[in-house]
């Protein structure tokens, strides 16, 4: 929706579920009719060929990658899924914007990824890391947007939340110290948007999420715009982390640091280069894994700040 504005002469919207691609389309088409080239397609970023095929044809000039499993919980109980789609999958697309030329790839990220607990911020760190070491591959502009949660997007807990009070509660949080940031979907976008077009290549940028809030907080704003009483028309149950799940989330590691930016609200993370071929060795040892086990001894390997705690 925020590129439409900018009426470029083509949109290429890429994703594996039909139905989401299905609504957009139809959303978009009729919003831009005549003056957009809006091309549904249906393909997964694990299909590497069919990628090549699909850029092959159609020469984008930029690639926004946002395609993950983002679920924590889910991923912590088949971290190969993750694996497969969030690694292997960013460095298909990579690959493939790179040696077609692509002028712009903008990876998606997320605070997860830093000092990590989960598969799911693991996986994301080492995509991380595939995609800064493409800018020394190809000329391809390679950049990669770090941020917390967005208030409404899918696995945000607004929709949950919603869902819970209508049905009369309980409203169920995880614990009553846990904080996340939040910022909304159209000012998240317009920020990638914007580092997208700045960034020279081999950058992480963090969008300035403001000030971390309670999620305990949320709830009880939640259910006092729905006209109810915390506590008293709706119960809020307080049910504990689940595996992989932090009380706190970070933008940084200690070591990173960051510099400023010609934006107020985007910063650099200052990070180390790299070794691609140490990388590249790492990421193949996936395939002989042979347990759940054995991928986390792969990620922790790789991510030396990933420490899996069902307890943090």
């Amino acid at each position: 929706r925020q590129v439409c504005k900018f009426e470029p002469e083509r949109m290429i919207l890429l994703g594996h579920g039909e139905n989401s691609i299905y609504l957009i389309h139809q959303e978009l088409t009729k919003s831009y009719k005549d003056k957009i080239e809006i091309i549904p397609v249906i393909a997964d970023v694990q299909d590497g060929e069919r990628i090549q095929d699909i850029v092959d044809k159609y020469h984008p000039y930029a690639i926004y990658h946002a395609a993950a499993h983002k679920h924590v919980p889910l991923m912590e109980i088949q971290p190969i899924a993750a694996v497969l789609n969030n690694i292997y999958g960013t460095r298909n697309v990579a690959d493939v914007a790179g040696a077609h030329g692509v002028e712009r790839f903008v990876m998606i990220s997320t605070d997860k990824a830093v000092n990590p607990t989960s598969v799911m911020g693991a996986t994301k760190r080492v995509a991380e890391k595939v995609v800064l070491g493409m800018n020394h591959k190809y000329d391809t502009k390679f950049i990669t947007v770090r941020f917390g949660n967005v208030l409404g997007s899918r696995g945000s807990v607004i929709p949950l939340f919603r869902k819970q009070i209508e049905a009369g509660g309980p409203v169920t949080v995880t614990d009553p110290e846990m904080t996340r940031y939040f910022m909304t979907i159209p000012e998240a976008s317009q920020l990638v948007l914007q580092a997208g077009a700045m960034g020279n290549g081999g950058e992480v940028f963090l969008l300035d999420m403001g000030e971390p809030v309670k999620i305990v907080d949320l709830a009880k704003n939640m259910i006092r715009l729905s006209g109810y009483e915390p506590d008293k028309d709706i119960r809020i149950e307080f049910t504990g982390l689940r595996p992989g799940e932090k009380l706190y989330e970070e933008l940084l590691t200690a070591e990173e640091g960051t510099n400023t930016t010609t934006h107020k609200k985007i910063f650099e993370a200052a990070l180390e280069d790299v070794d691609q071929e140490w990388l590249s060795g790492e990421i193949e040892r996936f395939e002989t894994c042979k347990s759940d086990l054995d991928v986390i001894n792969v990620l922790q390997d790789i991510v030396t700040t990933y420490h899996p705690n069902h307890n943090v």
